[in-house]
């Protein structure tokens, strides 16, 4: 294997955070769903990770995105989520190879999602092929934005599509400044309370140590 496929790995562990991440922002079961594969009778084309083994890129189950799918899904992440002072770009946390794994993956939720991304990929170079005889991935920033404004309201592929590029990127660390949170980190003090300006919000009395706030 070469330097570039080495590069290139990407690791299991970090894609199964991915799908943890996402389903439970989706409300999935996902540990029912990865069992799913192992039932009798249940056809796949994949089998379910084994979590102590280490895996490549492709090898649970075969990718399902082509060449011009991933370049577009890099350039439309990419255009959700740019390199700004609040999170690098989504392709420099690889949002397109968690929406090519999670696509491939032979579960319903995503063979669901699956017939929405391919399909609606495939519909958005051929907009763009019509209009300025380019693929998606190779208009300029301003082209690439017009097509997606005209296209993403109430638009199922758009909608579905975010969403999956949401939660993968948000689930990098890198990614979090833009949510305001700042993670598993010390206080720096002890715990008092939720805000007095909340409490009143919601008709509520907080007892911290024994005494009321605000007392």
């Amino acid at each position: 294997m070469n330097s570039q496929d080495q590069e290139n790995r990407l690791p299991r562990r970090r894609v199964l955070q991915w799908f943890a991440a996402v389903a439970a922002a989706e409300g999935i079961a996902l540990p029912a769903a990865l069992a799913q594969a192992t039932k009798p009778g249940v056809t796949g084309y994949g089998q379910d990770p084994v979590m102590a083994k280490s895996y490549e890129r492709g090898e649970v189950w075969p990718l399902t995105l082509t060449d011009l799918e991933k370049k577009a899904t890099v350039a439309l992440a990419d255009l959700i989520f740019p390199k700004d002072d609040l999170g690098p770009a989504a392709s420099e946390v690889r949002v397109a190879d968690f929406i090519d794994e999670w696509v491939s993956a032979p579960y319903p939720q995503q063979k669901g999602d699956r017939g929405v991304i391919i399909p609606g990929l495939k519909k958005l170079d051929g907009e763009c092929q019509g209009r300025f005889q380019k693929n998606f991935a190779d208009l300029s920033d301003g082209q690439k934005k017009a097509v997606c404004d005209e296209r993403a309201k109430g638009d199922h592929f758009f909608d579905v599509f975010t969403g999956l590029a949401a939660g993968a990127y948000y689930s990098d660390p890198r990614c979090w400044k833009a949510l305001g949170y700042a993670g598993n980190i010390p206080s720096g003090g002890a715990f008092t309370g939720p805000p007095k300006e909340v409490l009143d919000q919601l008709g509520l009395e907080q007892t911290v140590g024994g005494e009321r706030r605000g007392d």
